[in-house]
């Protein structure tokens, strides 16, 4: 669906503002605009329509803490956050550095855990991140861990940078949250500039900013408030073809579920409370939103739950870019398109910075996908053939794969996973997108897998990884 774009030769924007939101554990097939019978979710599949969808998307370490230490700072697992808890390397500069550099504004709400603490001694909700170590944000209000979205507690620094003492929040987590960050977009309109002092605001180009806005829900435990939990049952749910006929499996799968969906509609008219809060104070028509998660939940398919591996229930995320500013393609018209670039978790801040016209730091890993998303006047280099997927430490989880692995997904739909010395799996997904067609050990797919562990290889080479993969026989053919 395209429309006349209002100018006949699109240029960028001078400075647009930049959103993240995202949840935890939100996995890409949960959502309307990819067809889950299960939910609604109306802002999101608006954003989905108008915009830039990546089918492909992936959590390139399907945990928590090294998918965000990646996320901040573009830089792969091994070299950031390799496992769970562990701490993100002090001094080490991430996004929000760059925007700050750049005039930005930075700021962050929520969900932090990246500063290694061990939930093993205490509540991770009364853990306080230092100062030092809340990556550079100009406006931090956040907690390290929490798992109750009725009990979060936050802390940090103000925009003035006055400290803030724990606080609870009210209600429900992710209501609050985007309270807060409607409250800050209070201050960010041309109403709310004037009053904090600042005099002949350009209506055209305000004052630019980064936010994040990053919740628990939908991680488990699955409850959301009764209004959303009254939507869903367990009896009504349609689990996916791959979740095996265990009676008990499929029994909390399907308990788990009702909530899981619960949150994450409650989370998408979170997404439409916040669109309607820009459009209100003047802020939408220069707002770009980036919406996706940190890895999915496996949700009892193959027989599994949670994260850690390597099947699309866990390792694909939703992916979307939208907002107000129209990217136009080379006809002139206006370009909601959707791609097969697996993009990943080190891209996403380079790509950030990319759509606002910055040039990512060298010391960046990721891919500026901002040219495949946007403007005709930045030159569109070749994404990558595939992305690299990595679990690097034992994270000790019951009900997961807990063995660490590397392998990659491509963009023409092919996923190829090992162990030390061991193959996997071996997916091609186009033919078989639930996975139940494992070609690992196929004599008739050895010339697919050795072409695939070579590019694994060049990627273990290219990141200064340590993996020592599997001989492989001679090639079939």
């Amino acid at each position: 669906m395209t429309k006349s774009a209002a100018k006949s030769e699109p240029s960028m924007p001078r400075r647009p503002n930049i959103i993240w939101v995202f949840g935890d554990q939100h996995r890409g097939c949960a959502t309307g605009y990819a067809g889950d019978p299960n939910l609604h979710t109306p802002h999101l599949d608006r954003m989905a329509t108008e915009g830039t969808v990546f089918r492909n998307a992936v959590a390139g370490t399907p945990l928590c803490c090294p998918f965000r230490g990646s996320l901040l700072t573009s830089r792969y697992p091994h070299h950031c956050i390799p496992g769970h808890q562990d701490p993100m390397p002090d001094g080490m500069p991430t996004v929000a550095d760059a925007f700050n550099h750049a005039g930005y504004d930075t700021a962050w709400f929520g969900k932090w855990h990246v500063d290694g603490f061990k939930e093993q001694t205490g509540r991770p909700a009364f853990h306080t991140v230092p100062r030092e170590r809340r990556g550079g944000f100009n406006y931090w209000m956040g907690y390290e861990n929490n798992l109750s979205g009725f009990d979060c507690w936050l802390h940090g620094h103000d925009q003035s940078g006055n400290e803030v003492e724990r606080f609870r929040l009210d209600g429900y987590e992710t209501d609050g949250i985007t309270n807060l960050l409607i409250d800050y977009l209070e201050g960010k309109s041309t109403e709310g500039q004037a009053v904090r002092g600042k005099e002949g605001i350009d209506l055209a180009d305000p004052d630019p900013f980064f936010a994040a806005l990053s919740v628990m829900p939908p991680h488990n435990p699955f409850i959301a408030p009764a209004e959303w939990m009254e939507r869903h049952t367990p009896g009504s749910i349609q689990l996916r073809p791959n979740v095996p006929p265990d009676e008990g499996i499929r029994e909390q799968a399907a308990r788990e579920l009702a909530g899981y969906y619960a949150m994450i509609e409650n989370l998408d008219h979170n997404l439409g409370r916040l669109r309607e809060a820009l459009d209100r104070l003047g802020l939408y028509e220069n707002t770009i939103i980036l919406f996706f998660s940190d890895h999915g939940d496996m949700m009892g398919s193959h027989g599994q739950m949670r994260k850690t591996s390597v099947y699309q229930e866990s390792l694909n995320i939703p992916f979307v870019v939208g907002g107000g500013i129209p990217f136009y393609g080379s006809d002139g018209l206006v370009k909601p398109q959707v791609l097969n670039h697996p993009i990943n978790h080190v891209d996403i801040a380079a790509t950030s910075l990319g759509l606002c016209g910055i040039e990512p730091p060298a010391e960046m890993a990721g891919f500026n996908y901002a040219p495949h998303i946007g403007w005709t006047d930045q030159e569109a280099p070749p994404p990558p053939e595939s992305a690299y997927l990595q679990y690097c430490k034992p994270s000790r989880y019951g009900r997961c794969i807990d063995r660490p692995w590397r392998g990659i997904v491509t963009a023409d739909g092919w996923k190829y996973a090992c162990f030390e010395y061991q193959p996997w799996v071996l997916f091609d997904l186009n033919a078989d997108p639930y996975e139940f067609n494992n070609r690992a050990f196929y004599r008739m797919s050895h010339a697919r897998q050795h072409q695939l562990q070579a590019q694994l290889q060049e990627w273990i080479e290219k990141t200064g990884d340590e993996f020592q993969l599997p001989e492989m026989g001679h090639s079939a053919g």
